[in-house]
């Protein structure tokens, strides 16, 4: 949602984080958690907090 609001691609997004466009779809899908330094970067990127980013899809815990 942050990368389309941006009107980013996959690829730029990814060209910004330095990971592959690859990366950034598998991550979008739930299909692989980032690493920790990869979380702060994306963070760091859009200036909000990790937790208001990346939740627990199980839990259904937002950080609200």
């Amino acid at each position: 949602m942050l990368r389309a609001e941006r009107d980013w691609s996959q690829a730029e997004l990814g060209g910004r984080l330095g990971v592959s466009r690859q990366a950034v779809n598998a991550i979008e899908t739930g299909k692989h958690d980032p690493s920790l330094p990869l979380a702060f970067k994306v963070a760091r990127l859009f200036a909000m907090p990790i937790e208001e980013i990346f939740f627990d899809d199980e839990s259904g815990d937002r950080g609200d």
